[in-house]
Order: C-alpha cells, then structure tokens, then sequence
C-alpha cells in the first residue's frame, strides 16, 4: 500500500512570454490554493494526500494541468471553484469530475 493515497501534480511550468504554459493560468496560486482546502478537508479525505508542484507535464494545448495518481486522472481548471469541486468530489467523494477531465476515461 503507498503511504500517499492520492498524489497531485500541478504543472506550473513558465514559458518564455508568448508560448502557452500552466503558469500562464495562475497555476502556482492555484496549487497553494488546493494545498490549503486538502488541509482544511483533514479527515474527510480517506488517506494521505500530497499536493506537489510539477515542471511541465507536456500538456500545454490543454491548458492549466493537475495529474492525480494513483487513478491516474487528469485534470484541467479555470478558477477556486474547479479546485473545491476536485477536492470535494475526486479526494472527499471518490468520484471523478468528468467534466474537467483532459483525457476521457
């Protein structure tokens, strides 16, 4: 069993001006923000869980990125609000947020 029970990877890689890249979106504010609301939820997610900023996950074309493993999902977000639905309905709920899946499952 892995000590982490969901591991996030948000990409907050920096391009140079003009070429598209996670950061372009908020990204690191955006992970100190779901950092925050993983603390807060304490006890209501099942397990450990750990969110760690990533280099470029080479999805640029599908704007800001969050990989969740093990389940191997992959999300993209616009605002606080995508990232309390993640947290509460993916890591509280169990329950993937199709909506804001890259890559359908």
């Amino acid at each position: 069993m892995s000590y982490y029970q969901h591991h996030l990877f948000f990409c907050v890689n920096q391009r140079e001006p003009g070429e598209m890249c996670c950061n372009n979106h908020n990204a690191q504010a955006m992970r100190d923000y779901c950092k925050e609301r993983v603390k807060a939820a304490g006890d209501k997610i099942p397990g450990n869980v750990r969110v760690n900023t990533a280099g470029c996950l080479d999805r640029c074309d599908k704007g800001p990125v969050i990989v969740v493993y093990p389940d191997d999902v992959w999300y993209t977000y616009v605002d606080q609000e995508d990232i309390d639905e993640i947290v509460e309905s993916h890591l509280v709920g169990g329950k993937i947020v199709e909506r804001l899946l890259i890559d359908k499952q």
